[in-house]
């Protein structure tokens, strides 16, 4: 079991030129859970972890961890307890997955210290979990987009952090391999203590792996809670702007969230395989 560590925001804004993205924002994650972030395209999602891990630097407030402002603790100290794996991580051209997944262990070497036994271990088993060890001769730059992915994912659990954030981990993945993600950062959340923070864009998968959600809309904090409390009808209507059901998921019993579209639906009347009628009004015009 890892030790707990508190992450917090007081009165975080963030921005990028003249534009605001997240505005006077408090939120403190729950330390050894799985939190999920949700919400809407260009909402701050993405900023808000870029500013928990140090990449942006607030405007205005503060992101705080253990009481200590992270934006004055040095960044190899930072990476020892934190890692991040970004929306769009830069692959350096030609290099190996085993050397990618090996830079996990950089932040623990110290000046002119020895690649160890350790390292070793740390890097073996992360790509074990993620299934990626076939591929350690393989240039990062030839592999699909799901298998450099995971390679990725593999690196930030070589770091061995108490703390893991994650911005959309399941991009690129098939159904099958999001799953898969998904239970590896479970089954670390569950044996190591490791608190698990990441932005998913599956409302379903976020209520199912989440022990708590955290819902953004227009750069505020709209709701923060379990998923019973967070996933409603009343949210996913203020948050996307789109009418749901929120039923109960029969495998996991969590929210699980059924989108109302204009179509597919029994009030439709149009069941797959058929085609609608056209109105009135074009079929006059086509006969004549």
């Amino acid at each position: 079991m890892t030790a707990s560590h508190t992450l917090s925001t007081e009165n975080l804004t963030l921005g990028y030129g003249d534009r605001a993205v997240i505005e006077g924002l408090d939120l403190t994650l729950a330390a050894g859970r799985i939190t999920v972030i949700v919400g809407a395209n260009a909402c701050g999602k993405s900023t808000l972890l870029r500013s928990m891990s140090r990449l942006l630097t607030p405007r205005t407030g503060r992101v705080v961890l253990d009481g200590r402002e992270i934006h004055r603790t040095p960044a190899k100290e930072l990476a020892r307890t934190m890692g991040l794996l970004p929306q769009a991580p830069v692959t350096p051209e030609g290099i190996t997955v085993l050397d990618l997944v090996g830079r996990g262990r950089h932040p623990h070497q110290r000046a002119f210290s020895r690649w160890t036994a350790k390292d070793d271990e740390a890097v073996a088993v992360a790509l074990e979990a993620t299934r990626t060890t076939e591929l350690v001769d393989r240039s990062v730059d030839e592999l699909s987009g799901g298998q450099r992915q995971r390679v990725w994912i593999a690196m930030a659990l070589a770091q061995q952090t108490d703390l893991l954030l994650l911005d959309e981990p399941t991009t690129f993945l098939d159904i099958s391999h999001q799953i898969e993600v998904l239970d590896l950062l479970t089954d670390l959340n569950r044996t190591r203590g490791t608190t698990i923070v990441m932005v998913l864009h599956d409302l379903n998968l976020a209520a199912r792996y989440a022990d708590r959600l955290v819902a953004l809309a227009s750069g505020a904090l709209h709701a923060a809670g379990t998923p019973e409390e967070v996933m409603t009808e009343d949210t996913v209507q203020a948050v996307y702007g789109m009418e749901s059901r929120v039923i109960e998921d029969p495998l996991s019993g969590k929210p699980l969230v059924l989108p109302i579209g204009r179509h597919h639906s029994k009030a439709d009347g149009i069941g797959a395989g058929h085609r609608a009628e056209p109105p009135v009004n074009a079929r006059k015009a086509a006969d004549r």
